[in-house]
């Protein structure tokens, strides 16, 4: 692994852009885009792209839940089940 590669300026984007995109899709890992010294962009897979948004999404849910606890707002698990059995008997019968 070189740390070189994964970073590399806005021209190199521009001339290189498929070769860019060939080695993220390759590797796996992301490439930082940088303007004038700075970073200005990341340049992902879709696969890996996608892995991330969905742990953040599950760290967020996780998170409602830690502060739903520490809150004092939780149901026990037959209480929970009863609700959800409820709620599908009810959607069952609309659609009847």
């Amino acid at each position: 692994m070189n740390l070189a590669d994964d970073i590399q300026p806005v021209t190199c984007l521009k001339s290189h852009a498929a070769q860019l995109l060939q080695q993220v899709n390759e590797t796996r890992r992301p490439v930082i885009i940088t303007q004038n010294g700075q970073a200005r962009g990341v340049l992902q897979d879709p696969a890996s792209y996608e892995s991330t948004r969905n742990t953040i999404a599950l760290l967020k849910l996780m998170v409602q839940g830690e502060e739903d606890v520490r809150g004092g707002r939780v149901v026990d698990q037959d209480t929970a089940l009863a609700r959800v059995k409820a709620r599908l008997t009810a959607k069952s019968a609309k659609k009847s």
